[in-house]
């Protein structure tokens, strides 16, 4: 079974997180493998919208998958990792073709970076969006995640989000701004998401091309700041490595702050 599915038809590019048994968990080869296809869609003239969303009902990704974690010790570890992840977002962000992430279940961490720079985003009524890695993990979002949260929804509700740990339900989530609707099931959402994608298909797409790129620019100071020295103190803590074997062995963890 391959882990991330791509069908292209009627010019609508249709990506799937295809791990449900791991509730659409992120390894390094998916999020390349989305990152390619953004970048392809580009220059291609049979590519005019894209929809990501995740296999079954439950989540639309869960993050990145925490196995890969096991072996970050350093900093530069953790520095790559963020790069490479905001890589792999930027790719997504900067595709000139709209982008539509469907949302069904759980979107946290890097399945939840993902729809945020989606261009539009549409849930089913049990879709959930948020980043518990003060629960999970100890570690923190790169100095540009927190830039394009903050511009999503505001710094205030990141930081609930964060400091909580806790996921927004599908209403809350529209009344933030991160769903434009909301819908009663998986199959609706899936049917809604290709007909939303094909109308905005057929719009003029310089219109569109600018207007993602005028955002952007608007954004583009503040994610200009560096916080490498942010991710390493959490990527290389010993909470963060408790926070990883207590995760995999499904078991609280004991955090020290160190």
């Amino acid at each position: 079974m391959e882990d991330l599915l791509i069908d292209t038809r009627e010019g609508l590019a249709f990506v799937t997180f295809n791990r449900p048994q791991a509730r659409n968990a992120l390894t390094f080869p998916m999020y390349e493998g989305l990152a390619n296809l953004c970048i392809a869609a580009n220059d291609d003239p049979g590519i005019r919208a894209i929809i990501i969303t995740g296999a079954g009902e439950k989540a639309f990704a869960a993050g990145t998958d925490i196995s890969q974690f096991t072996e970050f010790r350093t900093a530069e570890q953790a520095i790559g990792y963020e790069h490479k992840i905001d890589r792999i977002l930027t790719a997504i962000e900067n595709c000139n073709k709209p982008t539509i992430a469907a949302i069904a279940g759980a979107c946290t961490g890097g399945g939840a970076a993902i729809a945020a720079v989606c261009d539009l985003r549409i849930g089913a009524a049990n879709a959930r969006f948020g980043f518990p890695i003060a629960r999970t993990l100890g570690n923190t979002l790169s100095m540009v995640n927190h830039a394009r949260l903050a511009a999503l929804i505001g710094p205030a509700r990141v930081t609930d989000l964060i400091f909580s740990a806790r996921l927004m339900e599908a209403e809350e989530m529209r009344m933030a701004g991160l769903l434009s609707e909301i819908l009663p099931d998986h199959a609706a959402l899936q049917a809604r998401a290709a007909t939303l994608a094909a109308t905005v298909a057929g719009h003029a797409p310089l219109t569109m091309r600018a207007t993602k790129q005028a955002l952007r620019r608007l954004s583009a100071a503040a994610r200009a700041i560096d916080g490498d020295d942010l991710v390493a103190m959490c990527f290389t803590s010993a909470d963060f490595a408790e926070g990883v074997e207590s995760f995999l062995a499904r078991r609280p963890a004991i955090w020290q702050g160190r």
